[in-house]
């Protein structure tokens, strides 16, 4: 391009990024086979973006709008770098993801079973 100015040849998944860069952006590539990373594969949409998959309903609670209840439950996702939570309404996840309503059944289930217990520690 020119003596400050260079076009690189991006595949055709970074068209969207514009090809000329500044010599001051670009540094020498020196392949180090020790810091190669498989990275995993995320299918990608015609956006360049993918759906996260919940891992599991954390907490349920239910938020009062004016006259109606409103149960909300605490999703557990995970992409492929973190994990973060939001509050999601509870009749939308259970229709889009029924099977994790069937280990929460059974975990709530379970903890009625057990009964609270106070100990008494003197400090003497």
């Amino acid at each position: 391009m020119g003596a400050v100015a260079y076009r690189l040849a991006l595949p055709l998944e970074l068209s969207f990024i514009h090809p000329v860069f500044h010599i001051s952006m670009l540094r020498k590539y020196i392949l180090d086979s020790s810091q190669l990373l498989e990275a995993p594969v995320t299918p990608l949409d015609d956006k360049l973006s993918y759906e996260e998959e919940p891992m599991a309903i954390i907490d349920r609670q239910v938020r009062k709008l004016g006259s109606k209840e409103i149960v909300f439950v605490k999703v557990l996702w995970r992409n492929n770098i973190v994990e973060e939570f939001t509050w999601e309404v509870e009749k939308d996840i259970q229709a889009k993801y029924p099977h994790l309503f069937q280990s929460t059944d059974k975990a709530v289930d379970a903890s009625e079973d057990f009964v609270n217990l106070s100990i008494r520690v003197d400090s003497s």
